[in-house]
């Protein structure tokens, strides 16, 4: 006699659907996760702005970026145009190099990394990368090739003190909101690669010596963050930009309510430490952040809302920036003689 029990036909169909409704959810999730890795909401999305009116989009000897020739003059002057860690050429970077052809000047607005064909971490980026952007300059027509200038902010601050330290021949370079360091480098759009990482830039391809993040960073704002770093740079001094290496006029412009680094104290530590440099001026706005810099934005305009997000209120950078970008440009006219 079979005695074997047997699972009644109901009992086999509920676990069938348990076992079906399981698979579903773990192929769902399995969807999810890859939905994440291809799509990665939490990214930037780098923007390459196109040139505006009398721009050119430049895509040659191993340069991207916007070019504007200066309005109506011949054997001017020419600046090379860097932004931050938002990569490509932001909307805010093109207008600042159309605005200095405005005033007279030929414009570069370089895309360093984040644009088409680039890298999008801003890790090991070649410093050779801004070289052969200022011979781009030199080489174009009207071009005074003896009167150049490099004009970054945030991120783009920290690459054109770095510029100014390996050309030692240019008239002028304006930091704003800068690094006194070289950072380790950045990739929001993998970020748990972000232990690993090396330096922000390169130099022959080796490492610029740089300061690393915390292995377990503050909580808040990023500028704990970068304070906590610094406070260990009496171990990593190499880190330090080079400035003493500057020779031509230095502008430096900050915000002391700055919530991405201290934009501040790292200004006036390269102010202290830019021994070899025709000038050194300093800009600190007491009530301005990381927008101090920059076209000024006047009240109604897309980019006077956001002015605040990183520090100070929309009002007092507003205000900053419309005394800081007048003096840079004096600064600029002083320090190209004309």
């Amino acid at each position: 006699m079979d005695t074997q029990r047997t699972t009644p036909p109901k009992r086999r169909r509920g676990w069938r659907i348990v076992g079906w409704s399981a698979l579903g959810l773990v192929g769902l999730l399995v969807l999810g996760v890859v939905g994440l890795m291809v799509f990665k909401p939490w990214a930037p999305r780098f923007v390459t702005t196109d040139p505006g009116p009398g721009g050119t989009r430049v895509t040659e000897a191993g340069v991207l970026g916007n070019y504007y020739p200066a309005a109506g003059s011949a054997d001017a002057p020419a600046v090379l145009v860097l932004g931050g860690s938002e990569g490509g050429i932001d909307a805010w970077v093109d207008e600042q190099a159309r605005a200095l052809a405005g005033a007279g000047y030929h414009a570069l607005a370089l895309s360093y990394f984040g644009g088409p064909g680039q890298d999008h971490a801003l890790h090991r980026v070649p410093l050779e990368t801004f070289d052969a952007a200022l011979d781009w300059l030199r080489g174009r027509p009207g071009v005074d090739g003896s009167r150049l200038a490099v004009l970054g902010t945030s991120k783009g601050g920290e690459a054109a003190l770095l510029v100014g330290t390996r050309h030692p021949e240019l008239n002028a370079v304006v930091a704003n909101v800068p690094s006194t360091v070289a950072w380790q480098g950045l990739n929001l759009v993998e970020p748990w690669t972000m232990g690993s990482l090396g330096s922000s830039w390169t130099a022959g391809g080796v490492d610029v010596p740089f300061l690393r993040f915390p292995a377990a960073p503050p909580q808040g704002d990023l500028i704990h963050t970068h304070q906590a770093a610094l406070d260990t740079l009496d171990q990593h001094g190499d880190a330090r930009i080079d400035v003493g290496r500057i020779a031509g006029a230095l502008l430096l412009v900050c915000g002391e309510a700055d919530t991405m680094w201290p934009s501040c104290p790292m200004s006036r530590d390269v102010q202290a430490r830019a021994t070899g440099a025709a000038t050194v001026e300093l800009l600190a706005y007491p009530d301005a952040g990381h927008a101090a810099s920059g076209v000024p934005a006047p009240v109604g305009e897309p980019l006077y809302g956001p002015l605040d997000a990183l520090g100070g209120t929309p009002e007092t950078n507003a205000a900053a920036r419309e005394q800081s970008w007048s003096r840079t440009l004096t600064f600029l006219r002083d320090a190209f003689g004309s």
